[in-house]
């Protein structure tokens, strides 16, 4: 059975946020943990359980994520599925995604606080399809912090200094008991920092950094397409007591096209043809993204005909080769005759009509399933 796509499996959007996929995992693996469910659909509850796991441990991790944003299943390591499976008990089932209440998301720092990675960030931005094809090199202004100027970052009122927490004393975090848990949190005196702070920094509130903005060169690969990202290491928000930024993911909008329509590495156009080329035959300009190129219509090319032509599409960033160009025939009625136009159609349509079938055969096989249908 093919697995599932592991944002439905977790039931959040594909921009959602890395806290949003970390609740929509404990709520369903609080329901389904085999140590919750016994007897009568256990065998389910546990596979549902392995399933939410799975998805949470490739979706929680940036790498991982953004192999899948990309490639889907081929592109994460198929081995990851399940692991750690539901064998263990309650509390190291959850050990991987309630860090913050056992944890065992987050490294030491220096002092004892708990270092936490900043989160990842998400920008978008809008190329047109001629630069899905070449590649472009553009930049971008995100938010940024930086280290404050005044208190270097101390986040202390210059010629005071920040003091060790009371309640956890400059561990950073409290032991709480809940049932047969021993719980491990971040301190809400410290809010995990280890220190207080007595007088604040007034440039930056206490905080050590202040907001800015900051500018990043993108370079976009040729052949990419709508909805792909690239990930710029280290560009999301600051971790905290030293922790590791998050990364920042640049998401790809493509404009909309006045003649051609994407299908993959494949480009699509309709080419508006007179109904006398169309009868007649011979060479028509056809645009593509390189340039003109030129079609040959033979002699009673019907409306709807497809035309194609081979590499004049996109060569994508996992192709080898260029996709096609596929020009959809499209024949034009004239408008707005004059009187010595319309005399000219009359002779001929009236020719046509005394040629009979061999002119128009498809009407004359229209004309024989209608009759069919009264008989």
């Amino acid at each position: 059975m093919a697995k599932r796509d592991y944002y439905e499996v977790l039931g959040v959007p594909k921009n959602a946020a890395e806290e949003d996929i970390k609740k929509a995992y404990r709520k369903l693996a609080m329901k389904h943990h085999p140590d919750r469910n016994q007897g009568e659909g256990a065998k389910k509850s546990e596979e549902m359980f392995k399933e939410a796991k799975e998805a949470y441990e490739m979706l929680s991790d940036g790498n991982k994520r953004a192999a899948y944003d990309q490639h889907g299943h081929a592109g994460v390591d198929p081995n990851m599925a399940g692991r750690g499976g539901a064998e263990g008990g309650f509390a190291e089932a959850f050990g991987d995604i309630f860090g913050d209440i056992f944890g065992g998301g987050q490294r030491r720092g220096g002092g004892g606080q708990q270092v936490y990675r900043g989160s990842d960030l998400s920008y978008a931005v809008e190329i047109t399809l001629e630069e899905a094809s070449t590649g472009k090199e553009t930049q971008i202004r995100i938010p940024s912090w930086e280290t404050c100027d005044t208190c270097k970052g101390s986040g202390a009122k210059v010629g005071t200094s920040a003091k060790s927490c009371g309640t956890c004393n400059g561990a950073g975090t409290v032991q709480m008991r809940q049932g047969f848990f021993s719980i491990q949190q971040a301190c809400p005196h410290c809010s995990g920092t280890g220190k207080i702070i007595p007088e604040p920094c007034t440039t930056c509130s206490g905080q050590g950094k202040i907001k800015k903005n900051k500018t990043l060169e993108v370079k976009i690969p040729a052949g990419i397409n709508e909805g792909m990202r690239i990930r710029s290491a280290g560009n999301g928000e600051p971790g905290t007591n030293g922790g590791p930024s998050g990364d920042l993911y640049i998401e790809i909008r493509i404009k909309q096209h006045e003649i051609f329509e994407r299908d993959g590495d494949d480009l699509h156009c309709t080419v508006p043809v007179l109904m006398t080329t169309a009868a007649l035959g011979g060479g028509i300009e056809v645009p593509t993204l390189g340039g003109q190129a030129e079609i040959d219509l033979p002699e009673g090319t019907q409306h709807g005909k497809t035309f194609r032509l081979r590499g004049k599409g996109i060569k994508g960033v996992r192709s080898s080769y260029p996709g096609d160009l596929y020009c959809h025939v499209s024949v034009e009625t004239p408008v707005k005759l004059t009187e010595h136009q319309r005399k000219l159609l009359k002779e001929v349509d009236e020719s046509f009509r005394k040629g009979g079938e061999k002119h128009s055969p498809n009407s004359k096989t229209w004309s024989d399933r209608v009759k069919g249908l009264f008989k």
